[in-house]
This record gives structure tokens, C-alpha cells and sequence, in this order.
């Protein structure tokens, strides 16, 4: 049997619980199952890679003791072990305090995680199915990482948990457009269920991990913090099933609940890629945190928070929504700031649709780095291919959608751009006389033909006299049979 088809025989028998409802509660549930099985794995393994180790869990809370055995506990023994013994005891697991600390990870992972499922039998029939992949099994792991990146894609039908996904082919773009390195400090502040680190992280091995030095200085270098419980636990499992080893990086927490005063210069990183929740409201207090752009509105904080963040040369790649383009009062301040500190060199305005079904408004992706201001600024306008009218759940973008930016970026020195049909420069003169409206239209754009104005009144007038007319024949139609 397939992985896929493995995972889709997991869910099936899913829906047949009436503890599960909806998609979020059966992706939660299926990912703290496939969290104990891989760190299960990766505990075997380490233990026979160093005599040392030793696994974070207790012997006999470990998924191979527990679970292993097809002819297990079932039924209201295994529910009950679970609720009562398993999640209490790995919540409130001791931490030793040291770095590395892989109980660290357990705990915040099961800090908020719950078992729906409330069938015994249901539930040993799924781990029977999960004890099928072995994930010390490399190509058996990323045919099955490919599938996990599929499950966090279905998320889109889970109500609002759809904000926890950006398109992969979005994230390989910004990613190859921002080239991180082994050695480089890049962080992630709204990371979700982790799309630009996983992302990330294959790109440094295909072209830079060479040494097991290089995958220790890759690991090293990555951050992240996601507020919600669930995209959290998504997010560690995705960094587990990519072979990180530690995952305590990634914290659990709301990255905008410091005072933005208080990031201190050994905080500083050298990229940022993210797509900041936007059109959303932070609680009451976290605006008195950023007293220079007093808001509530989150993408606006999250861009004051990565410029602070940044280190010199640092660079930053960062989804955000047409409004942050156009808006007035602190949006206008932000801007003016962003382009002060950093030289924001390029926007690739996107279709309204890239985040379809579950956002419908335009955005747009902004690259800078830091040191130096802004003098001129690139648009590109990236287009819905002509063979359809918009992207889908059935037609998304593809990275090779996004191919003739690549062709006209100019290497990672952005030399021998030109203007042209889906390509404008703008100066910094140009932003300040809009007073730092970024909202700058196509100026290559072909206004759509609609004809005359009055030849088309004129059509409508004939159009609406004939309709007029049908309806009078109906009516005498139906007189006459009412008649008979």
C-alpha cells in the first residue's frame, strides 16, 4: 500500500469516530500519532548512533511499547491508558535544562494537543495502519513528507486553518529568490506549520550541505515561533519528518507580545522569510508594545518587528496584502520607516486568487535588506497563465508559473533588468510625491476595450426593448390558454 493511500484508509476510518469532527480535529489527531511513531524512530536510531542517548519519553510511554504490538490494548483500555496516563504524563514531562533537550519539544507539543477519538477499536486500527511506515526509512520518509505537505494543504477546507498555508510554489520562489545558507541565522516569526523552513531547508541541502558540518550549521541557524496550538504541532512533526533532530527552536508563543525595544542586537537575524497573518486584529495591549506604529492590525506590526530584526546586509522576503501598499496614517509611517532602513528593492504583485479559497484579495511579495535606503523600487506583475481564468483548488500556481520573474530578476545581483509589459521601476521620488503610496498600477497595462459609451447605451436599450417584447408575447401566450 501507498503512503497515500495509507493516509487516505487512516482518515476513512476516522470519519467513522463521533469523537472526530471536521478537518482540524482529524489532522490534529493524526498528527500527534505521527509525532510519538517518528520521534519513536528517531529515538531507535539515535540510540544506536550514540551510547549515550536516551530517549526523552519513559520506557513504557513510547509509542513501541504501547503500540508496536497489533494485538495491543484496544478498546476502552487503550482510550483510557491514553487520556488518562499518556497526555498527563508527556505534558508534564521533567526537563533536564540542557541544550537539546528533546522533552522540551514533547511537552510543548502535547501542550495543547487532545485525543477526539472516543472508539478503542477505531483507534488500534489506525495505529495498526501508522505502524506501516518506517520512518528511519529515508526514501519512505520524504514519500511520506511529500504526503504530510499534502495533509497541511487539505487544511484549506478546515474553516480558518487555512491561514496557516501559503502555497508551496509561493514559498519556493521566495526562498530560491533569497538563497539562504548553512551558517545564516533565518527566522520565521508567524511560521504556521512551517512552509518557508521546510522549504528552506531543502534548499540549503541541494545545493550547499556538502559535510555533516554544513547540516549542524543549517540546523543551527534556524528560528521560529507560531502562536496557535495546532499549526505548532504541524509545524514540529514537519520539522521532525525533515530530519531536525532538535525542533526546541520552533517556540510556541505570540512573537509580537515583546516590546519591540526589547529585541536586543544579539537577537538579530540574517533573513527573514514569512507570511504574517493579515486582516486579522491583535488583543487589546500588544499595540502599547510598538509605540512608534500604535496598531492592532498584525501584517503592520510583524513589518515593524522584521526590520528591527534584521541584521545589517540581513534580507527579508515577506508576504503581504495590497492595503499595506496603499494605506494611510501608521501604514504611511511604516513604510516611510521600512524604506529608510532597508532598501526595499522589489514587489511581485500577485492575482487576487494565488490564495484561493481561502483569501481573495490581492498581495504582494516584498524583498529587502537592511542597511542601506531604498533609491528605487521594482514592480513585477505576475500573471494567471492564459490558459485559465484564475488559480484554484484544482489549478494552483506552480513554481514554473512564476518562471519569467526568475528569468528577469537578474541573478542574486539584480543586474540588467528591464522594463517591460510585466516589469516598472519606480524611484524613491516618485514613492515620497504619492506620500509612500506603494499602489503603483502596471504602467505597460493595456486598459481593456470596452467600446463607445454610447453605442453600448444604445445596445442596452434595444437589448432591454426586445426583453419587453418576449415578455408581452409570453403574456398574451398564457391569456390565451388560460382562456381555452
Amino acid at each position: 500500500m501507498s503512503v497515500r493511500t495509507l493516509v487516505k484508509s487512516i482518515q476513512d476510518i476516522m470519519r467513522k469516530d463521533v469523537g472526530v469532527d471536521g478537518d482540524a480535529q482529524r489532522v490534529g489527531q493524526l498528527c500527534w500519532m505521527f509525532f510519538l511513531k517518528i520521534i519513536d524512530d528517531q529515538d531507535e536510531e539515535l540510540g544506536v548512533l550514540r551510547s549515550d542517548y536516551r530517549s526523552p519519553i519513559p520506557d513504557h510511554l513510547r509509542w513501541s511499547a504501547w503500540a508496536a504490538d497489533p494485538e495491543g490494548m484496544t478498546g476502552e483500555a487503550l482510550i483510557d491508558f491514553i487520556n488518562d496516563t499518556l497526555f498527563p504524563k508527556l505534558k508534564t514531562l521533567p526537563l533536564s535544562g540542557k541544550p537539546g533537550d528533546r522533552a522540551r519539544v514533547v511537552r510543548a507539543v502535547f501542550e495543547d494537543a487532545y485525543n477526539y477519538m472516543k472508539s478503542g477499536q477505531l483507534l488500534r486500527q489506525i495505529i495498526n495502519k501508522i505502524n506501516e511506515v518506517d520512518f528511519n526509512d529515508l526514501a519512505e520518509r520524504q514519500h511520506f513528507g511529500d504526503v504530510y505537505e499534502q495533509l497541511l494543504n487539505d487544511l484549506q477546507n478546515a474553516g480558518n486553518a487555512g491561514e496557516y498555508y501559503t502555497p508551496r510554489a509561493v514559498t519556493a520562489f521566495m526562498v530560491d529568490r533569497i538563497d539562504p545558507r548553512p551558517g545564516e541565522i533565518l527566522f520565521d516569526p508567524a511560521c504556521g506549520t512551517g512552509g518557508f523552513l521546510t522549504c528552506s531547508i531543502r534548499h540549503m541541502r541541494e545545493r550547499y550541505v556538502k559535510r555533516p558540518e554544513d547540516e549542524q550549521a543549517l540546523q543551527a541557524g534556524l528560528r521560529a515561533v507560531e502562536k496557535k496550538p495546532l499549526p505548532h504541532m504541524l509545524a514540529t512533526t514537519n520539522m521532525l519528518l525533515h530530519g531536525v533532530e532538535d525542533p526546541s527552536f520552533l517556540r510556541h508563543d505570540n512573537t509580537l507580545a515583546r516590546p519591540l525595544i526589547s529585541w536586543g542586537k544579539d537577537e538579530r537575524v540574517d533573513i527573514v522569510l514569512t507570511n504574517p497573518p493579515f486582516g486579522g486584529k491583535e488583543e487589546d495591549g500588544i499595540e502599547n508594545n510598538f509605540p512608534t506604529f500604535r496598531t492592532k492590525e498584525t501584517a503592520d506590526l510583524f513589518l515593524a518587528l522584521i526590520v528591527r530584526l534584521l541584521s545589517k546586509d540581513g534580507r527579508a522576503a515577506v508576504v503581504l496584502p495590497d492595503g499595506t501598499l496603499f494605506g494611510e496614517g501608521i501604514k504611511t509611517r511604516l513604510k516611510e520607516h521600512l524604506m529608510e532602513e532597508c532598501n526595499l528593492h522589489t514587489i511581485v504583485r500577485l492575482p487576487n486568487s494565488v490564495f484561493k479559497p481561502y483569501a481573495s484579495i490581492g498581495t504582494n511579495l516584498l524583498f529587502f535588506e537592511k542597511g542601506a535606503p531604498t533609491k528605487e523600487t521594482w514592480f513585477f506583475e505576475h500573471r494567471v497563465p492564459e490558459s485559465q481564468k484564475a488559480y484554484s483548488m484544482t489549478k494552483p500556481i506552480r513554481l514554473e508559473h512564476l518562471q519569467p520573474c526568475i528569468d528577469w530578476w537578474g541573478g542574486q545581483d539584480r543586474e540588467g533588468r528591464e522594463e517591460g509589459p510585466q516589469a516598472w521601476r519606480v524611484t524613491i521620488d516618485d514613492v515620497k510625491a504619492r506620500g509612500y503610496n506603494l499602489d503603483f498600477k502596471n504602467p505597460h497595462a493595456v486598459a481593456d476595450d470596452h467600446g463607445d459609451p454610447e453605442a453600448l447605451l444604445a445596445d442596452l436599450d434595444a437589448a432591454e426593448r426586445d426583453v419587453a417584447a418576449l415578455r408581452d408575447q409570453l403574456k398574451a401566450i398564457l391569456a390565451e390558454a388560460l382562456a381555452r
